[in-house]
């Protein structure tokens, strides 16, 4: 297995690695960490920006030496911040040049290398390797890599292994494919040297945009060490979420899905802003596990799932909820206004007065549950209702509205509707009794909730409770949120749901947030569905954060994009700073945008490069034209 409990919460125990004057792993908190975005050429600009950082609370700061010129300034780098008081420890980052990692790793605490292109080609070529050829490959990497290694041991420098799903290399594409199986033996042919050398101050990753493919990487990467007698603490991210909602709910599902299994010593939230906006963001994440031990467990079930490839729950269908339909999203507006028209504006309809008419937006909820109220006007035709059955029972004729039964109800009740019947229940209230009513029943829907403080991993239980007894009936995942501020509930509730639906569980979500502005809640409801690939709503932004080597202004450059491509619901694009994060880092993206030079801009459909340098200033319409051209474009509405 790949975690310690699934049924309690238990952080695994990694060896303690030191990184100059803190430690990560073991019993550690879980570190906070950024990446600076200026040239590593300009001393004063990177002083400024680590120490913005640091003040927001960054424990490690990363700088990239991309050559030589820059790995030798990060001596000045740190000398300036010491004496501006600052003892923070850096790490260098390090690509395509080893030379650049060895002087590093003489000046300062940490060095991090990508397995994929630290001895290793990328050229996108399928090689046909004999084990013979491939023995011989092994050789050439230990020779390439083992200088650093001891270079590390003798000054008492740690080292991040990091491998990125984009970035692996020929050779792993080659025989592994473009699978976290590969991203794990990636990383484990560079600890295997580490540890023949007995060096073992490390810290590994498994960075992927697709938090799908990061959360399989991580947890097959647990077994495989734990396989092979190893417990290095782990580096959690996932890598060019993005910017703004979108990119914190993508690294809340990825990060908080392994957090809440006790994995992950250190973590960063790669977002497409400026680095120490990261940093509150992580340590709401981090926060929620400080206390998380203290609680008692859930009950324990027989695990019978696959947790490094996804398999959605089988369950039949019911309307539109269930079988082969993307997860429903319900809003909950039982105890929000007097309902009108406006009043489902936030949940993505508004209605035009001088055409009586309603219009849909992209993020159009499915159901809104209106509790004991009731409705006079007309509703939209793709909306259902969700009314509490002792009141719907008097408006049965009410067209697209149905019960919503508490499992007492539901059990004594022969008025239930002919299609669809909702029933509301605890985990506690899920016994065998009520499974077998619901078994005969094809007409009923569950919304699921828990009161458990490891809602998760008691959800998790439930789950298994529902396939151990071979139920398909569809589920609904019901949370419920207090807090008023909406960074705080959008990745608490970004890691409550994407931690089930990565697993397979859960055919809609119904989130309760009174606090919360509706179009808030709706929103994030549908940014879940969207981070966990369980429904596609809008564009996806495959950004990088930004770093020393970015050539042209990330997050101008983001914006520009976003608001001329937002309305192409399902187009991926990426949008990398420069080559390293290139072609390979965007990963699955349809489209990309990559910096190649001053000015210059590289267009790719897929990993094919198809209009290079092209000026900055013309690039975005480039791209518009490209997608045109492949026949991914529409027209926004009202154009």
């Amino acid at each position: 297995m790949y975690c310690i409990d699934l049924f309690q919460y238990k952080r695994f125990p990694t060896r303690s690695v030191k990184v100059g004057s803190m430690s990560i792993g073991g019993d550690n908190p879980i570190r906070l960490q950024s990446m600076t975005t200026k040239d590593t050429m300009d001393t004063e600009g990177t002083v400024a920006e680590s120490i913005r950082m640091i003040d927001a609370g960054c424990e490690l700061v990363r700088i990239t030496a991309p050559s030589k010129n820059e790995a030798e300034n990060l001596a000045n780098i740190k000398r300036e911040l010491v004496a501006k008081g600052y003892n923070t420890p850096l790490v260098a980052d390090i690509h395509f040049t080893p030379n650049a990692a060895e002087i590093a790793a003489k000046l300062i605490e940490k060095v991090r290398v990508n397995p994929g292109n630290y001895a290793d080609k990328k050229k996108f070529e399928e090689i046909d390797y004999t084990d013979e050829s491939y023995q011989a490959e092994l050789k050439r990497i230990e020779e390439r890599f083992t200088p650093l290694v001891l270079i590390c041991k003798e000054h008492g420098t740690a080292m991040r292994i990091g491998t990125n799903h984009g970035s692996l290399s020929d050779r792993i594409l080659s025989r592994y494919g473009d699978t976290p199986e590969g991203m794990v033996e990636s990383a484990m042919e560079f600890l295997r040297i580490c540890r023949k050398h007995d060096f073992h101050e490390i810290v590994i990753s498994m960075k992927a945009s697709n938090t799908l493919v990061m959360v399989q990487a991580y947890r097959l990467l647990m077994k495989t060490m734990l396989d092979e007698g190893m417990n290095y603490p782990l580096h959690l991210g996932v890598t060019e979420a993005g910017d703004g909602e979108d990119g914190r709910i993508k690294s809340a599902v990825g990060i908080g899905t392994l957090l809440e299994d006790g994995i992950g010593d250190t973590i960063r939230v790669s977002l497409t802003e400026a680095p120490e906006y990261e940093i509150p963001v992580a340590k709401i994440l981090a926060d929620c596990y400080q206390n998380r031990s203290l609680y008692s467990e859930t009950t324990r079930r027989l695990y019978t799932l696959n947790p490094y490839a996804y398999s959605r729950r089988v369950t039949h269908e019911v309307l539109n909820i269930g079988g082969k339909h993307a997860p429903v999203v319900v809003m909950d507006l039982s105890q929000r206004e007097e309902f009108t028209p406006a009043s489902f504006f936030g949940a993505g309809y508004q209605y035009s007065v001088p055409m009586d008419k309603w219009n849909l937006s992209d993020l159009a909820c499915d159901y809104i549950k209106i509790g004991r109220r009731e409705v006079s006007f007309e509703i939209p035709g793709t909306l259902g209702l969700i009314q509490d059955g002792d009141v719907w029972i008097n408006h049965r004729e009410s067209i697209r509205t149905y019960p919503c039964w508490t499992i007492e109800q539901y059990l004594s009740t022969a008025q239930r509707h002919p299609t669809l019947n909702f029933v509301e229940l605890q985990t506690q209230e899920l016994t065998s009794n009520v499974l077998e009513a619901i078994r005969k029943d094809s007409t009923v829907v569950l919304l699921l909730n828990s009161i458990h403080p490891l809602q998760v991993m008691d959800l998790r239980s439930s789950y298994l409770f529902l396939l151990e007894n071979e139920i398909t009936t569809p589920v609904i995942i019901q949370t419920t949120y207090t807090t008023s501020s909406e960074d705080e509930f959008m990745l608490n509730s970004a890691v409550d749901n994407g931690a089930l639906l990565i697993d397979g569980f859960g055919d809609g979500l119904l989130m309760s947030a009174s606090h919360i502005a509706l179009q808030r809640v709706n929103s994030t409801c549908f940014g879940i569905l969207q981070a966990t690939r369980t429904r596609i709503s809008k564009t996806e932004y495959i950004s990088c954060p930004s770093c020393g080597r970015t050539l042209f202004d990330l997050q101008e450059t983001t914006a520009k994009i976003r608001s001329r491509t937002s309305h192409l619901k399902g187009v991926k694009i990426g949008i990398m700073g420069c080559i390293v994060n290139g072609p390979g880092e965007m990963a699955d993206a349809d489209y990309g945008y990559v910096g190649t030079g001053p000015g210059k801009i590289t267009l790719y459909k897929e990993k094919e490069v198809v209009k290079k340098n092209v000026a900055e200033e013309n690039a975005v319409d480039e791209l518009i034209d490209l997608i045109k051209e492949y026949g991914d474009w529409v027209e926004p509405v009202g154009v």
